[in-house]
C-alpha cells in the first residue's frame, strides 16, 4: 500500500470534480469503481475508489481517496493497493505509486 495526504483550501465540489476528472482522463483504464458522500452541517466527506490496470506490474491497481472538509479547510487521503504480484509478502508496487503520483500531480 503507498498513501498520500495533505491538507488543502478552496471550494470542496471542484477539489472533487478535479480529481474525479484527473483520474478518469489520467488513463484509457482508470474507472470510478464506487462513491459515498456525507453532510453533516459544515461538515462534508466524500470517498471515491478508483481502479485502473497496471502495465508495468500487470495487474489492477486501486486508489481510494477521502476529502474531509469544513469550510475551505479540505483534508485529503488517498491511499493506493493491490498492486503487488506476490502471495506473501509486497513486491513490484510500481502501479500503487503510479497511481498516486497521478493524484499528486492533480492537486
Amino acid at each position: 500500500m503507498a498513501k498520500y495526504e495533505k491538507t488543502l483550501k478552496g471550494d470542496f465540489d471542484s477539489i472533487l470534480k478535479n480529481i474525479e476528472d484527473g483520474i478518469l482522463g489520467g488513463s484509457i483504464s482508470a474507472t470510478l469503481e464506487e462513491r459515498s458522500d456525507f453532510r453533516n452541517g459544515d461538515a462534508r466527506c466524500s470517498v471515491r475508489v478508483f481502479e485502473r490496470y497496471s502495465y508495468m506490474g500487470g495487474n489492477r491497481v486501486s486508489l481510494a481517496v477521502t476529502l474531509f472538509g469544513n469550510g475551505d479547510a479540505i483534508n485529503l487521503s488517498a491511499i493506493a493497493s493491490g498492486g503487488s504480484q506476490a502471495m506473501f509478502f509486497k513486491i513490484n508496487t510500481f502501479g500503487e505509486e503510479a497511481f498516486l503520483d497521478k493524484l499528486r500531480e492533480i492537486v
